[in-house]
């Protein structure tokens, strides 16, 4: 009996000092050292205190910043704790009254824009935190967030189209834009004037 046993211990305990000692200890070396803020979460920091991440999605709802897509991770959006989609399905009339009042909320903080409102900003994103927006969706908030910081839409526009991020690899997703990072430097190159 010890003698299949004792081997089995001994694998187990091998396998446990690799892959559960080693392996991570050698890949967290390797993160620290060559991309350490990545390793670290991407955090942003504003007068040294830290007030995001560049990977977490978080709440506008303010008039003179770029508003997110909406969340269902959590009970009110936004909870980096329950990271989830909605998993409501398109035949769905939860998912259809939700979309219907994200599109009248939009219509009613938004009244220059004319057209059909981008869909990121309309439905939530599957793991609930995205914190990126197409370009369209961006673009289509200039009016509000010019008219509230007393700036000028061209200005705005510029802004977004800096900060734009291309496919990855060239042919990975979709043109995106950071919001929390749009958002940073809103505060930092049009501030609010009065």
């Amino acid at each position: 009996m010890w003698k299949q046993i004792i081997p089995g211990i001994r694998v187990t305990l091998l396998l446990t000092v690799l892959t559960g000692l080693l392996y991570p200890g050698i890949i967290t070396a390797i993160c620290q050292g060559v991309f350490p803020a990545q390793a670290n979460g991407s955090l942003l920091y504003r007068n040294g205190k830290v007030i995001g991440s560049a990977l977490i999605g978080q709440n506008f709802s303010r008039p003179e910043y770029f508003q997110p897509r909406p969340s269902a991770a959590g009970n009110d959006g936004y909870d980096a704790t329950a990271s989830s989609g909605s998993n409501l399905g398109p035949t769905s009339q939860k998912l259809s009254d939700r979309v219907k009042a994200s599109s009248a909320k939009f219509s009613k903080e938004n009244p220059e824009f004319q057209g059909p409102v981008p869909a990121d900003l309309l439905t939530a994103s599957g793991s609930g935190l995205d914190p990126h927006l197409s370009p369209a969706a961006a673009a289509a908030q200039i009016a509000r967030i010019a008219k509230a910081r007393n700036a000028q839409p061209a200005d705005v526009q510029a802004l977004i189209g800096q900060l734009s991020e291309g496919r990855s690899l060239g042919f990975i997703g979709e043109p995106r834009v950071n919001v929390v990072a749009l958002n940073l430097a809103l505060d930092e190159r049009l501030p609010i004037r009065k």
